[in-house]
């Protein structure tokens, strides 16, 4: 088997697994219980929190642990339009964001918020500029995602970060949700960034459950009440054992990190210069320094996306056609429609995303399970 669909989700880690396993058997007590287990599971918590804090160069104070992505960017989009309400209701975002963002951004706007959906040029990316034109007196948050999950397009997050500088009272939300284990963070990582987004379940780590960072001195109102877990920010029994699993991919995920991923660029480069010399082959993702190194999107004209996905996985190969959350669905792709990508191509769509695991063995199988399929739907055109 050759799983190309890294970006969908990924395998867990054997360690990580044990991790998990340990955590659940020998700290299985409640944090807020006031005996001994509570306390043993309070401070394995507060460790994964510290650990997850000094990977990203913050304090831990401003980690907060949640279910995974979606719940992240639920809670800090709807969780800003809460707190700061009172203060104005216009929010600034793209065209090509991840559901979990575009679908809450849709249910305030039922509310009353209004929402500005800025355009992308024709490789996927914001003009940061544009952003600046769209800011009132009234706008609250600036929402962007840090790398495209459909053709890896890497947003000018820092140029953004600088316009914004000269707005201290807006938000600024990036959904880092594809960028872990990619050599991007310091890319990304500015200090006018309020919030970020991850999810577990992209590096190796149990589904079900993420973290968001969250500037000191920025507030959000919870989405969730209860019992005042997680400094009263997020309640709910906190699930331990997935959180310290969590900690531990993330550290082995960005351990040799820039090796990793210079490797993964390598084996996507390959592919790319492959499809270069095929005819009806559409590529999306480009090779330059402005696309991540994991993902590459690319059309075979006149053959649906779902047709290819199901041609490879004949051959034991796993990629997917563009988003997941979309794909079961057969809706077109967000990304590839704000390119003004024609439908009739939009729709021979794929993606295929890798990790650290990915060997040029599995790429070089890749590629002749490629020719095949071409072959075959060269012959039936």
């Amino acid at each position: 088997m050759i799983y190309f669909d890294n970006s969908a989700t990924t395998l867990i880690e054997p360690s990580v697994l044990k991790t998990y396993e340990k955590v659940s058997t020998d700290f299985f007590g409640n944090p807020s219980s006031l005996h001994r287990l509570g306390d043993q599971a309070q401070q394995i918590l507060n460790s994964a929190r510290q650990q997850i804090a000094d990977i990203l160069h913050c304090q831990a104070g401003e980690i907060y642990f949640t279910s995974g992505g979606s719940e992240g960017d639920n809670w800090i989009i709807k969780g800003t339009a809460l707190e700061k309400h009172q203060f104005g209701n216009h929010i600034i975002t793209t065209n090509i964001e991840h559901p979990a963002v575009t679908n809450t951004l849709h249910q305030l706007e039922k509310l009353g918020f209004d929402v500005t959906y800025l355009p992308v040029d024709k490789t996927g990316h914001l003009n940061p500029e544009d952003v600046r034109k769209a800011i009132r007196p009234e706008t609250i948050l600036v929402t962007i995602m840090a790398v495209n999950n459909e053709v890896g397009a890497i947003q000018p997050i820092k140029a953004v970060a600088q316009i914004l500088k000269n707005y201290p009272n807006i938000h600024f939300h990036v959904d880092a949700v594809q960028s872990v284990g990619k050599a991007l963070y310091k890319q990304l990582k500015d200090e006018r960034i309020d919030f970020m987004t991850f999810s577990g379940h992209k590096f190796h780590a149990p589904r079900g459950v993420g973290f968001i960072y969250a500037k000191n001195g920025r507030r959000i109102a919870p989405l969730i009440n209860g019992g005042g877990q997680e400094d009263n920010w997020r309640s709910g029994t906190e699930n331990t054992p997935a959180v310290v699993a969590m900690a531990r991919a993330l550290r082995l995920t960005t351990e040799n990190e820039e090796q990793q991923a210079q490797r993964q660029n390598q084996l996507r480069k390959i592919l790319y210069d492959h499809l270069q010399t095929l005819d009806n082959i559409v590529v999306f993702s480009q090779m330059d320094a402005s696309f991540a190194p994991h993902i590459l999107c690319f059309a075979l004209k006149g053959v649906r996306g779902e047709t290819i996905v199901h041609a490879f996985e004949k051959e034991g190969i796993y990629i997917s056609t563009t988003s997941a959350c979309s794909s079961r669905k057969g809706e077109q792709p967000i990304t590839l429609s704000a390119m003004h990508v024609p439908d009739k191509i939009a729709t021979s769509a794929v993606r295929v995303s890798l990790d650290e695991n990915n060997t040029m063995a599995e790429m070089q199988q890749f590629v002749i399970a490629l020719d095949k399929i071409y072959q075959h739907f060269q012959v039936l055109n």
